[in-house]
């Protein structure tokens, strides 16, 4: 059984470029719903374990966003997508014409435009991981929080942690009027689903 520690140069290097497609799609997604043009920098895709992965978005008491999505059918796992405030404030500000300057200032209608925002991104990703793949992926309806990085992550951790210490990161900037701000994505399919995609994209080795 192959394990995120497991995989060949040739395996990341397919995960890299799914990872760029979906980001890419996302992006584009995000765009229409805002009705501005945004881009995004060269997103990196690496396989880092749960505290390195802590500390890239940010480090483990940082109060962020979360968007949360279990997948199933023929892969199974969670998608998260991270919210740092300079992507929520460029939603917000988009959507609704106003911005916080802390989390806690944002109400439900607030709250309701991220998840929102949030799940297109995260669906369109996936919807271009099935694409690529020929595989059907059902999405739960997404779990919105905001708390401490590391209490984010630890719903991951809690549910695959046993399976693997490894967890997949998409990360990029966002470019909108100019400005950047942070994209960060999640994704954490189980190690039956991880070998049964990677078979199915070409590239296992079945090692």
């Amino acid at each position: 059984m192959k394990n995120y520690d497991e995989l060949s140069s040739m395996e990341i290097d397919t995960l890299r470029e799914i990872g760029s497609i979906g980001t890419g799609n996302a992006a584009t997604a995000l765009s229409q719903m805002l009705g501005r043009e945004v881009n995004i920098t060269l997103p990196q895709v690496r396989i880092m374990g749960y505290n390195e992965a802590i500390d890239w978005i940010g480090g483990p008491e940082a109060i962020t966003a979360g968007v949360l999505v279990k997948m199933s059918g023929e892969i199974s796992g969670i998608m998260l997508s991270v919210q740092p405030l300079e992507f929520a404030n460029l939603v917000l500000e988009s959507i609704l014409g106003l911005s916080a300057k802390d989390y806690s200032e944002l109400e439900s209608m607030e709250t309701s435009a991220l998840v929102e925002v949030g799940n297109i991104m995260i669906s369109t990703f996936i919807n271009a991981l099935a694409g690529l793949s020929g595989l059907t992926v059902d999405l739960t309806v997404p779990a919105f929080t905001i708390d401490m990085q590391g209490a984010i992550l630890a719903v991951p951790m809690a549910e695959f942690g046993s399976q693997s210490d490894y967890i997949m990161t998409i990360g990029g900037d966002f470019i909108c009027d100019n400005k950047q701000v942070p994209c960060r994505l999640l994704l954490s399919p189980d190690i039956r689903s991880l070998n049964f995609l990677l078979r199915k994209l070409g590239v296992d080795s079945g090692e």
